[in-house]
């Protein structure tokens, strides 16, 4: 048996600084869509595998590195999309570690695909994921954000491992980690005279 120990007068107080609290309103969204949509196993199969190709960002990395091989002309805008991709992915990952949010845990959310850590804010997939598409709708002229950043975002929801707040931030991340490429190639531009390749 472990004797108590008395607290001293001169001892340093501690404060432990409780964890985030996710509010009832956005358990009752993850809910939501796993008892409507996350009930079809296809979306739930389709949900995972959009997790494995997003997985630290390492699929819109692909897509980057095959464009810069196959498009030369625009390779440095392909690789724009590989970097702003993954620098959104590492800028969320470091906030997660700040903010140390836990991933939903609560006993009605049922948890659909592993993830790599337990911390949940901001989704790293809406991040990247948001990144590459601005970046690619931006190459490719076409309207990519809408077509690929909802899918994503609504899959992580389905899956279970992160609250709406989560994915909205990540998202809102990763269209400022864009801009933040295409300012850079702007400058570019700009200094040059031409545009970046």
């Amino acid at each position: 048996m472990t004797a108590a120990v008395p607290e001293s007068a001169d001892a340093p107080h501690l404060h432990v600084v409780p964890e985030p609290v996710a509010s009832p309103a956005e358990v009752k969204i993850i809910n939501a869509v796993q008892g409507t949509i996350g009930r079809n196993p296809a979306v739930v199969r389709a949900a995972r595998g959009l997790s494995h190709f997003g997985e630290h960002s390492l699929g819109w990395v692909g897509i980057g590195a095959a464009g810069a091989l196959l498009d030369k002309p625009r390779r440095r805008q392909w690789a724009g999309v590989a970097v702003g991709a993954f620098g959104a992915h590492a800028a969320s990952v470091i906030i997660k570690r700040i903010v140390r949010r836990p991933r939903p845990h609560d006993p009605s959310v049922q948890v659909n695909v592993s993830t790599p850590s337990k911390l949940s804010f901001p989704s790293s997939h809406a991040t990247s994921t948001t990144a590459a598409a601005v970046l690619l709708g931006r190459l490719t002229g076409l309207p990519l954000p809408a077509v690929l950043v909802p899918p994503m975002l609504l899959s992580r929801i389905v899956l279970g491992v992160h609250y709406p707040s989560d994915v909205l931030a990540g998202s809102a991340l990763g269209a400022a980690s864009a801009a933040a490429v295409l300012a850079a190639e702007k400058r570019t531009r700009d200094r040059t005279g031409k545009n970046p390749r």
